[in-house]
């Protein structure tokens, strides 16, 4: 059995849609549902068993899962760059993670699990995923510093060895509808410019960085998840691993694939920024590929043109979001 903790989020359940190609239904999905409408997430999906986050850590906890579990691919988090409950970030992004990697090394279990590029903070200190840089990085918002924390600890304690960490950077695609201010610039450009024939884009408050030229590694989900299906049947690969493109791209880029892939003529205004983003903004992001690269895990991604003309076409220009 695999269980996918946030099965029913974005990378969770398309990891899930993932193993469903493969021919694997053999899964429990670990979520918190609650009012939120991702439960739609899982409707064309197969899988073994729901449990609520609480219950499977209770559960797992009192042995019921001993001898089942074959791999925990642990993408269950909060994922908000603009929560403020610290204690409860912690919780939910160290300390219920640490509970399942203990678990899962203790027994021989496959287990990998979700970081991020926030860790890097305003990456001072590039964007290499080399173990050796990690006590350097100052992330620059609670939820890279939760993250974080739980990437210093598997280094310390020599857990690292036997795990996979994946720092995420910008993920898009199908099935992210739920996410809310979270979402990603993709699905907003396309909301804004069905409705109003123009997207919105941040002013630059950097000389070196012109309106809209801001910088990201914007990776579609469909690629982020065959990262993912690889280490899975690597388990001699461990270690922490970005996953993105290695390419970084402009907001500006962004937009006009989504005007192009619409087949809309481009129509930009830039805004201000919120006065609270300002000094959390990451300005240039861009992941170094070559450590995965070197373990023999040669993905071909999507250029950022053909994954948004795939995303917007084939899923946000019909019937059916989901995958």
């Amino acid at each position: 059995m695999i269980v996918v903790t946030g099965g029913a989020g974005l990378i969770g359940s398309a990891f899930v849609s993932r193993l469903n190609e493969e021919g694997i239904a053999d899964i429990l999905i670990v979520d918190n549902l609650a009012e939120s409408i991702k439960w739609k997430n899982l409707v064309n999906l197969s899988y073994m068993d729901y449990l609520h986050k609480i219950d499977f850590l209770e559960q797992l906890q009192m042995g019921d899962f001993d001898g089942e579990i074959d791999a925990i691919v642990h993408m269950g988090a909060c994922s908000s760059t603009t929560e403020t409950d610290a204690d409860y970030l912690m919780e939910n992004n160290y300390r219920y993670t640490r509970v399942l990697a203990e678990w899962a090394i203790a027994r021989n279990v496959r287990f990998i699990y979700a970081s991020s590029a926030a860790t890097y903070g305003e990456g001072e200190h590039g964007y290499s995923d080399n173990e050796d840089i990690l006590q350097l990085l100052r992330p620059r918002n609670m939820y890279g510093y939760s993250k974080h924390v739980f990437d210093l600890w598997a280094i310390r304690s020599g857990a690292i060895a036997k795990l996979a960490g994946l720092k995420f950077f910008n993920v898009f695609g199908p099935n992210e509808y739920h996410k809310g201010s979270m979402r990603s610039m993709v699905q907003k450009a396309f909301e804004q410019v069905r409705d109003t024939g123009g997207i919105k884009l941040f002013k630059s408050y950097r000389d070196e960085y012109p309106d809209g030229g801001q910088k990201r590694d914007f990776v579609y989900v469909k690629d982020a998840v065959e990262y993912m299906w690889w280490l899975l049947n690597h388990p001699d690969v461990n270690g922490i691993f970005n996953i993105g493109t290695g390419q970084a791209n402009t907001w500006n880029d962004l937009a006009n694939a989504v005007f192009k892939a619409m087949g809309k003529e481009p129509n930009i205004e830039y805004i201000d920024m919120p006065d609270q983003l300002q000094g959390a903004y990451q300005y240039f992001t861009q992941a170094e590929m070559n450590k995965i690269k070197s373990a023999g895990c040669e993905i071909e991604t999507h250029t950022l043109e053909d994954a948004i003309a795939d995303y917007i076409r084939n899923y946000l220009m019909t019937d059916d979001w989901y995958l």
